[in-house]
């Protein structure tokens, strides 16, 4: 049976909310979720009076106005070049979609400013070329999402500027290719096999539902879509913003309960943007969020990409994330210091945007400084959820610190590779141990994950064997392994947490734990691992880095920028390393110049254990010494 859209609208009145999958229950939005709706236009995230209160600050503030004179040139950059193209790269128009927020916001706050025509006509050029497309791409609906987005800030933003046919263009686009597209999804997920969609390409609906940064994105772009037709198209902007509000606490929930992103740093980026977007966007156009940001864990958010970056200004890079991905801003951090009271998120961004150009979203949420600025928080941290992340530093305003993150969590979470118990290390301004990040997405199989034998994980960088775990029996791990992080424990001269691997390997070993610790006053870093095997077993204990390695006698000494960390085997007395290359063909990332630290152990009979020693050699006085070696623990 098919359903017309009208029919479908109508269905949507007595349709049940009830959601089995929802995480979190929160009452659902009223039925008259428009009473609210600031009839005028710009209402979406910076209206009038916000765009005066920014223009006031900015007489005083100097870091304001680095941040405004670096948002004009970013929209000064796009007065030359061509409006945006058709063109999809696989199978995503994501690039574009993402050119077109970026505009947008640029050359909108940049037209608003200044009232500099030049900036507006761009953006209309811009605005008019996506509208033209053919679609924005529905089979890949993250693509859609952020058009929308894109699209409603233009119209939203340049509505004064528009004459009544652009402007009735560029809604036409936005409900024909953004907001119709969302409600035969939500259609879909309501009538499951039942449904049969008119709509002309076919519309994944998965995403409404799930619990990674997919659900943030596409629901919360679809709302920004809405709040901007609502005024003259109310019947679409209600039944999305019912829906999308049903929906988000699935995801949102997931940073509880301290703050952390199971998909790791960079993805906290882009499931905190859009959340942040379309919490400030629900907030300016109707005065209510419908106690989104109140759910468990939020509150701590701005608190994850803080602690996961090191002092090198590297992340702990965990899932599909890059080690640099905190080389750039954090505008949700301005946002979110400001609804919970956190001055330390503030206080990180305005040090990034210090040094390097800001984003509109910086100049449109900026936080100046204030009388008293927060201390340096703890330096040990741990975040649990279904991804858990313990992370331990010896100082915060030392570039030379050491810095420690190993993760446990569920291998199965949205980006994860196959490393619950991995770890990267910074000291003395440097990553040695390093993760490797993502390859290609477009890599034939890079999604096939939940199996043991799915085609993601023949990829090296994704398996357990690039990873700084032990392997057994030269196997990955439980694609399906739930671990947790069993203690924590944190002092003035060490920090430690033990990690029970245990489901990770549980066809060789009865039990598996690793512990890891700063010791001898935060100056060097132990790895001790436990194992109660249940049959004779093969064990490879590896480390990745991009250091020189020399392997000496009884030590290895890693050396890269002039400086040395020394690896230390302290059980079993009788192991030794060997070094293998990381480096791999194509199609995969060749990860040059890149090498594995391996420690094999064949035929290992019912317990052992396995400590290494990671000792940063520092200088002092033109003296070069390292810490005595830790004897072992007893966890």
């Amino acid at each position: 049976m098919k359903y017309s859209l009208t029919i479908i609208l109508i269905a949507a009145c007595c349709w049940s909310w009830s959601c089995s999958r929802s995480a979190q229950s929160l009452p659902p939005a009223p039925r008259d979720v428009l009473s609210t709706l600031k009839k005028d236009h710009p209402r979406l995230i910076l209206d009038e009076p916000g765009l005066a209160k920014l223009k006031e600050n900015l007489k005083e503030d100097k870091l304001l106005q680095k941040c405004r004179d670096d948002v004009l040139k970013e929209a000064d950059g796009y007065l030359d070049r061509p409006a945006l193209t058709y063109r999809k790269i696989g199978p995503r128009l994501l690039r574009v979609s993402r050119a077109c927020v970026s505009r947008m916001y640029a050359l909108g706050l940049a037209w608003r400013l200044t009232g500099r025509k030049a900036y507006a006509e761009k953006a209309v050029e811009n605005l008019l070329a996506v509208c033209r497309f053919q679609d924005w791409n529905p089979s890949h609906f993250l693509d859609v999402a952020e058009m929308s987005h894109a699209v409603a800030i233009g119209y939203d933003w340049f509505y004064d500027y528009l004459d009544a046919d652009t402007r009735n263009t560029v809604r036409s686009a936005l409900i024909e290719k953004g907001l119709k597209a969302g409600i035969t999804a939500y259609q879909q997920v309501a009538l499951g096999d039942a449904y049969e969609s008119e709509y002309p390409i076919e519309v994944p609906y998965w995403w409404a539902t799930v619990e990674h940064n997919w659900n943030q994105v596409c629901n919360g772009g679809l709302i920004i879509g809405a709040l901007a037709v609502a005024e003259t198209d109310p019947i679409y902007a209600e039944r999305i913003i019912l829906t999308a509000v049903k929906y988000l606490p699935i995801a949102i929930s997931k940073y509880g309960p301290d703050g952390a992103w199971p998909e790791g740093p960079s993805y906290w980026n882009y499931a905190t943007r859009y959340t942040v977007y379309c919490l400030a966007a629900l907030e300016s156009a109707l005065g209510t969020d419908f106690g989104l940001s109140r759910i468990d864990g939020f509150s701590q958010a701005a608190l994850f990409p803080i602690f996961m970056a090191g002092p090198t200004g590297l992340y702990f890079n965990f899932a599909d994330a890059g080690e640099r991905s905190r080389i750039g801003n954090l505008p949700p951090l301005f946002w979110l210091a400001k609804r919970f009271d956190l001055p330390i998120a503030a206080q990180a961004e305005r040090g990034m945007i210090a040094d390097s150009p800001a984003d509109p979203l910086d100049l449109i949420w900026y936080i100046p400084r204030g009388d008293r600025e927060p201390g340096p928080p703890l330096l040990d941290k741990l975040f649990r959820g279904p991804v858990e992340v313990a992370v331990f530093r010896s100082d915060w305003g030392d570039t030379n610190a050491i810095f420690i993150g190993v993760k446990a969590g569920y291998n199965q979470v949205n980006h994860a590779h196959l490393d619950v118990g991995s770890f990267v290390m910074d000291a003395l301004g440097t990553r040695w141990i390093k993760d490797l990040g993502s390859d290609d997405y477009n890599l034939p199989g890079y999604w096939e994950e939940d199996t043991q034998e799915g085609q993601r994980w023949a990829y090296f960088r994704l398996n357990s064997f690039s990873h700084n775990i032990p392997v057994l029996d030269n196997e990955n791990q439980n694609v399906l392994a739930e671990t947790k992080i069993v203690r924590f424990e944190s002092n003035d001269s060490s920090g430690f947490a033990l990690v029970d691997l245990t489901s990770a390997y549980e066809r060789s070993a009865e039990e598996v734990r690793r512990g890891i610790a700063l010791v001898q006053n935060r100056s060097a870093v132990l790895v001790q691992d436990e194992f109660r095997l249940k049959t004779v077993s093969d064990i490879a204990w590896g480390l990745t880095t991009d250091a020189e390695i020399s392997l000496q006698q009884d030590r290895v000494i890693l050396t890269k920028d002039g400086r040395q960390l020394i690896v230390k085997i302290l059980s079993p007395a009788s192991a030794s390393f060997v070094v293998e290359s990381a480096e791999q063909k194509p199609p995969e990332k060749p990860n040059l110049g890149v090498k594995r630290l391996i420690m094999r152990l064949d035929d290992q009979r019912v317990d052992l254990r396995i400590a290494v020693l990671l000792s940063p050699v520092r200088e002092d006085s033109g003296t070069l010494h390292q810490p005595e070696l830790s004897p072992l623990a007893n966890w």
